[in-house]
């Protein structure tokens, strides 16, 4: 028999989810690294950008707990992955009105709701689409679509923006979005096995607390590692603080999203090899350079740098972590267990966000990165006491 080719085990529903990903994340991209460019036009400071990021994805954190719960309950995925998708595409548009910094957090707020609706129920719909022995490489394909729309969509924003402006760039951003959710109409939901069936419908509490020890104690750690965890937002106003240009910055930040989507399936596929815990922790020591790096950054040639390490950093963890998360939920609880996760990071988004801002007006740059790398330390810390229970 012949070697086996990289899509072997793929499925229909995968490839499609992976699509709507990408002409997703085409449309989100050609947004959202304008977002912080735009708010330090309009004279925001950095604590009002942390509060507007933090609070976006708080608020879809708070969601996808529930629609994934929810989801297990029906035992249905496309109805919410439709809504969510539907609701991110409606709300693009809506920035090209914003004036100000205050109805940018509201657009930003009602835009991750859509997301809070369909992470869950999408991540479920990969775990029941493939074999177990092929989870990390499935959401490695998952993700390194996603990727390549982010690319697309950074490029499309680096070269469009000094011809049509912001306000046209948010307004053409609305078609990819669309595309993606008329493909999920193509997306056929798996039927439940029996031993799934027959978990009698329970309490949104009581699915809580059967998720076990395990992953609730990865699901801490993931939080104490988020809490500290400081987004391309930060990164990019390190960008300007050291005298880049908005095309300049842009630029940095497609780079470091090629490097995320050359690096995601080959760290996916490790994952399924070695185990999901050594590459994530790996991911967290290059995420603790990467801050370290950021206190002492001066020049675009070491902030080049800084921007390859953040895409590995991202790569490791952003696919692996939710392969782990299924490894270690009850099979009829996965989208409860996936919601459960993002929920917890989430939370912690709003307040890691704004104190990370807080600390960057009021100390310095320099401090915020230092915050930073304190929490990921302890996050490597406490990793060491997670099990790697299956993969």
């Amino acid at each position: 028999m012949g070697r086996p080719s990289f899509f072997t085990g793929f499925t229909r529903n995968l490839i499609l989810v992976g699509i709507v990903s990408l002409f997703t994340d085409l449309s989100s991209q050609m947004v959202f690294p304008l977002i912080p460019l735009y708010l330090v036009t309009l004279g925001a400071s950095a604590w009002i950008i942390g509060l507007v990021e933090g609070a976006a994805e708080t608020t879809a954190s708070l969601l996808k707990v529930f629609s994934g719960y929810w989801s297990d309950i029906i035992k249905q995925r496309k109805p919410f992955v439709l809504t969510g998708y539907s609701l991110s595409t409606i709300a693009k548009p809506l920035f090209a009105l914003a004036t100000s910094w205050p109805f940018i957090l509201f657009v930003r707020i009602f835009e991750r709701v859509g997301k809070g609706i369909r992470t869950a129920p999408r991540d479920a719909i990969i775990a029941e689409s493939v074999d177990s022995s092929i989870r990390g490489k499935a959401y490695g394909f998952h993700r390194a679509l996603d990727g390549i729309g982010s690319i697309s969509g950074a490029i499309l924003a680096f070269l469009l923006l000094p011809i049509l402006g912001f306000t046209n760039i948010f307004l053409l951003a609305v078609l990819p979005g669309l595309i993606a959710v008329f493909c999920i109409v193509f997306i056929k939901e798996k039927k439940i096995p029996n031993r799934e069936k027959r978990v009698k419908t329970t309490s949104f509490k009581v699915s809580l607390k059967a998720l076990p020890y395990n992953l609730k104690l990865f699901i801490f750690v993931s939080s104490v590692f988020t809490f500290g965890h400081l987004g391309y937002a930060f990164i990019l106003l390190k960008a300007r603080t050291i005298g880049l240009s908005n095309d300049t910055a842009l630029l940095l930040y497609i780079i470091f999203y090629l490097v995320y989507t050359l690096s995601v399936i080959p760290s996916g596929i490790f994952s399924d090899k070695i185990g999901r815990k050594p590459v994530l922790i790996l991911g967290y020591m290059l995420f603790a350079v990467t801050a370290i790096s950021l206190i002492f950054t001066s020049q675009i040639y070491t902030l080049l740098i800084v921007f390859i390490i953040y895409g590995l950093f991202f790569a490791m963890v952003d696919g692996v972590q939710r392969a782990f998360v299924v490894d270690l939920s009850p099979p009829e609880l996965k989208a409860t267990a996936l919601g459960t996760f993002h929920t917890a990071i989430g939370l912690v988004a709003l307040p890691g966000g704004l104190l990370a801002g807080i600390i960057w007006d009021t100390i310095s740059p320099e401090a915020t990165f230092v915050f930073a790398l304190v929490l990921t330390l302890c996050a490597l810390l406490l990793f060491m006491f997670v099990k790697n229970n299956g993969k």
